[in-house]
């Protein structure tokens, strides 16, 4: 039988675990709630709220006063936030307090007269939110995805802050820093990067040298996990993004001694276990 090694940190974080907490506590308590997009970027544990009648919002027409809505661990810009307020629903904030972090490092950089550079994915619901407050707070500033989207867009000032999406490569974020550093007079820096992400990181860049094969387990729209499977692929070429245990491929272990196993911050450990356990099947 192979060696399987699960990397310690694979799994829920802190800032998910409260979120998926106030979801299932909101269906128990009021037998019905919405959440502003997916509450995290894991189909399984939609479907199981679903089932606990905890459902996506589709539209603000749904909305009856005195409904519940739940704003999702990404967070959302504060105009959202007023709008379900004048709906007059019941708004429980379950946004990743590390979120909450980033917007008030955002709104500190604009009060002190930095133009911003939000290191991040353009479009995805956490930067969206991000700017949200950027905007609210009256500053300007831009996101940018890869090095060529900085090159590009870095606009002539001369004095940026710079913050980070919660979830971002690590390795990225420093050279992203380096490269705004020697083309700015002032730089203000927040590494807004949430420990529970560059813990995963560095477990992974560790993982992956010693196995045959890296198994990274979770969302395929979740952030956080395709850049774990981006880091452990450029050091394992025999990596493999899956959502779920079905997904396992035999061929894949043929020969394998050592496999790695991680998984992004918003997958569940049952998860985790029924692919670890499917690992074990087909390697006998």
């Amino acid at each position: 039988m192979a060696d399987i090694k699960v990397a310690n940190s694979a799994g829920f974080c802190f800032g998910v675990k409260i979120a998926v907490d106030s979801a299932v506590d909101a269906g128990k308590t009021y037998g019905k709630a919405y959440t502003n997009g997916p509450i995290i970027h894991n189909k399984q544990v939609v479907q199981f709220l679903e089932g606990l009648n905890v459902k996506e919002l589709q539209s603000y027409d749904q909305l009856k006063k005195g409904d519940t809505i739940l704003i999702r661990s990404h967070g959302v810009p504060p105009k959202t936030e007023r709008k379900l307020k004048e709906l007059g629903v019941n708004v429980i904030d379950a946004t990743c307090p590390f979120v909450k972090k980033v917007h008030e490092k955002v709104k500190q950089l604009v009060e002190e007269g930095y133009y911003v550079v939000i290191i991040g994915e353009e479009g995805h619901p956490e930067v969206i939110g991000i700017l949200g407050h950027l905007e609210e707070a009256g500053g300007k500033g831009i996101v940018v995805e890869n090095m060529e989207d900085l090159i590009r867009k870095l606009p002539k000032r001369n004095r940026i802050g710079v913050v980070a999406q919660t979830t971002q490569n690590e390795e990225f974020f420093e050279k992203a820093v380096g490269y705004i550093a020697s083309n700015v007079e002032e730089l203000k820096v927040f590494n807004t990067i949430c420990d529970a992400t560059s813990v995963r990181q560095e477990e992974v860049k560790k993982l992956a040298k010693e196995v045959d094969v890296m198994i990274i387990i979770g969302g395929k729209h979740s952030g956080n996990t395709r850049r774990l499977a981006q880091i452990s692929s450029a050091l394992n070429p025999n990596t493999y993004h899956v959502e779920k245990a079905d997904e396992l491929e035999p061929e894949w272990f043929e020969n394998a001694e050592k496999i790695g196993v991680s998984a992004g911050a918003s997958t569940p450990d049952w998860i985790i276990k029924e692919v670890v356990e499917r690992i074990r099947e087909i390697t006998g």
